[in-house]
């Protein structure tokens, strides 16, 4: 399934390739029906132009299936959610080292950019001609993504949304990682415990799962889940409300490591002593995780593994973009460093 050409467009049109290129310049000469049936044909095509074989145009990066005769090197463009996550930095490395096995270079593009700029920047990837796109982190459906999806093979990394038609899904198990950490506190003798969630599918799968366990234990009634926002700011005010309740929790499980660090703020700012009075655990086992002063109980999502996959599911998908799509889930483990144990407090 290569992206739409220029030819394309001419023979759907009905004129000739050199025609096109004067609609898509702008220039005034050609007769207002041939202009009409050429927009038409690129509506229609999903077709957008070139932007590197107009910067440069004896350089430009080709469909996979021609690159050994045409000598060119492909490239995937790589769109995440948020630059700032440090989640992504492993998923990022499994995704690149398996990609540079195979010959094919990376273009990153940030969607927290994307989104503040009020611009689409799978359209630059559309534009630059990519050989696949894997998007990384929840992304909105876009129009953009949608049409591009239809034309280049794509792929979904850590996470669940969107989900597109022909488009494979690599993410992380996560109703199953929430259980794991919720477990492990509730095995600790904790018995208040809250859940500090996330937002879109992965978060309603973690808090799903979360509300699960404490139900089979009997603890619905001991349980909370305070919202969260993804942040450390997030972290800490969702402690802060927490923490002021009648009826604070021993021990919290919060939706990833980042706001984790915002809740251990919180705590400690609050005179408490973490695991003493209170245990928490993270999730996606970042280096902010493995940071000794911090040194964070978390759920090992497996982003190494995640990135890896997923790029061995765009190559496959260039070697054959029809098949249908599917989604594939790494499975999760529990680290248990300093920031969980026993509660000491009354439950």
């Amino acid at each position: 399934m290569r992206p739409p050409t220029i030819r394309d467009v001419a023979e759907r049109a009905g004129v000739s390739k050199s025609l096109v290129s004067l609609v898509l310049r702008g220039a005034a000469q050609v007769r207002p029906e041939k202009r009409r049936a050429v927009l038409a044909a690129v509506e229609e095509l999903g077709y957008r132009p070139n932007a590197a074989a107009r910067s440069l145009s004896e350089r430009r990066t080709l469909p996979h299936s021609r690159l050994r005769s045409s000598g060119g090197t492909p490239m995937a463009g790589v769109l995440l959610n948020d630059l700032r996550n440090p989640w992504f930095v492993e998923l990022l490395d499994g995704l690149g080292a398996r990609l540079h096995d195979s010959g094919l270079r990376m273009l990153l593009a940030d969607g927290r950019l994307n989104r503040r700029l009020g611009e689409d920047l799978t359209r630059t990837f559309t534009e630059l001609r990519v050989d696949g796109i894997v998007a990384v982190g929840t992304l909105p459906a876009s129009d953009e993504l949608r049409a591009a999806a239809r034309h280049i093979p794509t792929v979904v990394a850590g996470a669940r949304e969107p989900v597109l038609p022909h488009v494979d899904v690599v993410a992380g198990d996560d109703a199953h990682g929430a259980r794991l950490a919720t477990e492990h506190l509730i095995g600790l003798g904790h018995r208040r415990i809250a859940h500090i969630a996330g937002q879109g599918v992965v978060g309603e799968l973690r808090r799903t799962a979360f509300e699960t366990v404490v139900r089979e234990h009997g603890l619905t009634g001991l349980a909370t889940v305070e919202q969260g926002d993804l942040t450390e700011e997030g972290g800490y005010r969702a402690m802060v409300r927490l923490l002021t309740a009648p009826h604070p929790p021993t021990a919290v499980f919060a939706f990833n490591d980042i706001a984790c660090v915002g809740a251990l703020s919180a705590a400690e700012e609050s005179g408490l002593q973490v695991p003493r009075d209170l245990s928490l655990v993270g999730y996606d086992n970042t280096y902010l995780a493995r940071l000794r002063h911090l040194w964070l109980t978390t759920v090992d999502s497996a982003s190494h593994d995640i990135g890896r996959r997923a790029a061995q599911h765009l190559l496959d998908r260039m070697a054959d973009p029809a098949r249908p799509g599917e989604t594939v889930l790494s499975p999760p483990t529990l680290e248990v460093r300093g920031t969980t144990g026993p509660p000491t407090r009354d439950p």
